[in-house]
């Protein structure tokens, strides 16, 4: 996969080790570009220039990568550039950093936004699920169509536990895909059994996250609180 990060600062530059690491196409455009910075990240491709010029996005053939990320410090230019990725260079996924909190209401497609990220409010959702085990919290919001990745902290009084997975009464719409225990990833099989603190990852929709959340708690729907991590 061919990735363009625009914005090597510390953020763009721990995005493309982690991507290279994990064997990707990595080039970082970024206005300075000094050979400190790209020492740092040796085994990218770099670009000197400015992002916000299509003279430096077709440079950088914006067209032939799969995804941009807009890493940069500055909210306007990482909306600048996720608007020209989408309409001018047809990229299929564009993920932005959001800097400033005031700033979230705009990163959303019509900037060209697929998917927005915000530090802080990524950090308020990890603080509260850490003090709030049985809420649901939002990992993703898919950009077509309804559909959510959640997670929950199993409770230690759920009715869920000691029950195997294929034993859950889950909303039609929803899929468990992951389970985390000892924070060590497990890939559910139908004989697995439910402990109390296992995270569960789930796949559903936003019309049967609250069902989802009851069932999991012994709850009613309407005390499930979703917590949104993006």
């Amino acid at each position: 996969m061919r990735v363009v990060i625009v914005g090597a600062g510390s953020v763009g530059r721990s995005i493309a080790r982690e991507l290279l690491h994990n064997g990707h196409q990595v080039l970082l455009i970024d206005k300075y570009a000094d050979e400190r910075r790209t020492r740092q990240v040796p085994d990218a491709s770099w670009l000197l220039g400015d992002a916000c010029e299509i003279a430096t996005l077709v440079e950088a053939s914006l067209e032939d990568s799969d995804v941009v990320v807009c890493a940069t410090g500055d909210d306007k230019a990482n909306l600048v550039v996720s608007l020209l990725a989408k309409t001018e260079f047809g990229v299929g996924r564009t993920v932005a950093r959001v800097n400033n909190p005031k700033n979230e209401w705009m990163f959303d497609d019509a900037w060209g936004v697929d998917v927005a990220v915000s530090t802080p409010r990524l950090m308020t959702a990890l603080v509260e699920e850490a003090v709030t085990v049985g809420d649901l919290v939002r990992l993703f919001q898919f950009q077509q169509g309804r559909a959510t990745m959640v997670e929950i902290t199993v409770p230690e009084d759920s009715p869920t536990i000691g029950r195997a997975v294929r034993e859950l009464k889950l909303p039609a719409d929803s899929v468990l895909v992951g389970i985390i225990r000892d924070e060590q990833p497990l890939a559910p099989s139908d004989d697995d059994t439910v402990e109390a603190l296992d995270e569960l990852l789930f796949l559903t929709t936003s019309d049967a996250e609250a069902e989802l959340g009851a069932a999991l708690t012994g709850r009613s729907p309407e005390t499930i609180r979703t917590i949104e991590s993006f």
